[in-house]
């Protein structure tokens, strides 16, 4: 299109130049002047709608106004009118429209609360969390602290001082809660301000905001370690563990000959595991930092696997009582209470392996973490370590099986 512009010094130029009859007609593809910055655009295709041209401070734009099929001529040159009186206040009317729209989507917003869209931000990242229980952890953790006070208001009422509200009383007394609620009340609102219910800045960032009104977390947060066994106690351990029945029992023990997590071990499946090959694959999706993760297996957890393989009943290595479940993520915790040890979490055991490995053997200390399937903190370390040190931990969970289970390194398996 050439020779288009349209300011206010325009509007004295010859207006009303198309007839209804004209426009209804009109099959040339381009743009046809009605005046006053009105154009009639008729694409290659033949379909038309109207489209207000302007210069306005040096910049030329085009508004689309409406298709002919919803918008009579008539109609277009009252809204035409309009952009024009914008302009003579040097107001850009396409910038005026997007105002106004927001303003009404915020007006239509006003009801929804801060419940509804914490609800509705769960459902929608429900299908990417790994962890089924992700969805009872959010859902809990906002209604407990977080509805009380900020559930039934308008999500764009929502406040630094209401978030001080929810959060300053659990800061010192439940400082983990406290930063994990503080992080999902962020998330509620950024969704909610992308969808357009509420405006501004987010009054739960910690960041260059709340980090002023409260105290940074490792200051007030006292640092709960696991309970774990000192590891020259774990033969002995292991011994009582053998008078124990069931498949909790075993679990168990899997986990402590392979050093993984409770979650890990529970959800353990025979497709995972290469018994050949002395070797188990944790998918990324079960595990805590979101990769995969080789387990090198000693001759005393093939041993184990081979005595449960016999007597397989699912995919699940470690089956519950519901058919087609693996085992409840307290039945490990059961095991130690029936032997009395409620001193101890089944967790705990990593740390008596690391231990173990950092006072009695000579294992380099990435060996051991890599083991442990621990995250590299060092993020130019962690890109040049590509490699997994499958072949040095296959050698070092050999010898915490010996540690564990003496030098007969046997293994009995309990079944129910």
């Amino acid at each position: 299109m050439t020779g288009v512009e349209m300011g206010v010094s325009s509007v004295g130029r010859q207006i009303n130049r198309l007839s209804a009859r004209t426009v209804a007609s009109c099959t040339k593809p381009g743009y046809h002047a009605d005046g006053g910055g009105l154009y009639l655009q008729v694409s290659r295709a033949g379909t038309k709608s109207w489209v207000f041209c302007f210069t306005l401070r040096g910049r030329s734009r085009e508004m689309g106004l409406g298709e002919l099929a919803l918008l009579s001529l008539a109609e277009a040159r009252g809204k035409a009118l309009e952009c024009r009186k914008l302009l003579q206040e040097q107001t850009d009317p396409i910038e005026a429209r997007a105002a106004l729209r927001q303003g009404a989507q915020l007006a239509a917003a006003r009801e929804v609360t801060f419940d509804q869209c914490a609800d509705a931000f769960i459902e929608a990242h429900r299908p990417g969390w790994r962890n089924a229980k992700h969805v009872d952890q959010w859902r809990n953790t906002l209604r407990s602290y977080a509805s009380p006070v900020l559930g039934a208001l308008p999500v764009h009422a929502v406040s630094t001082d209401l978030v001080m509200r929810v959060l300053e009383p659990i800061w010192r007394t439940k400082t983990e809660t406290a930063s994990r609620l503080r992080g999902r009340i962020e998330a509620v609102l950024d969704w909610a301000t992308v969808r357009h219910y509420r405006q501004g800045e987010n009054p739960a960032r910690w960041r260059g905001h709340l980090d002023h009104l409260l105290p940074q977390r490792a200051k007030v947060q006292k640092v709960v370690h696991h309970p774990a066994l000192p590891f020259d106690q774990m033969q002995n351990f292991m011994t009582a563990l053998e008078q124990q029945k069931g498949v909790g029992t075993t679990g168990l023990k899997f986990q402590i000959l392979t050093a993984c997590r409770t979650g890990e071990a529970i959800g353990a499946r025979w497709s995972e595991i290469d018994i050949t090959k002395r070797l188990w694959i944790v998918p990324g999706e079960r595990m805590k930092a979101g990769r995969e993760h080789r387990i090198a297996l000693s001759s005393a957890t093939v041993s184990l696997l081979e005595e449960m393989r016999a007597s397989r009943e699912s995919d699940y290595v470690f089956p519950g009582q519901r058919p087609g479940k693996p085992l409840s993520n307290m039945a490990f915790l059961a095991v130690l209470r029936r032997m009395g040890r409620t001193d101890l979490t089944a967790h705990g055991f990593r740390s008596s392996f690391r231990d173990w490995a950092a006072e009695r053997t000579s294992y380099p200390p990435e060996v051991v973490e890599m083991a442990l399937a621990h995250t590299i903190g060092d993020k130019v370390e962690a890109a040049y370590r590509r490699g997994d040190l499958f072949e040095k931990r296959c050698q070092l969970m050999e010898d915490w099986a010996l540690h564990c289970l003496g030098d007969g390194n046997e293994l009995a398996v309990a079944a129910e």
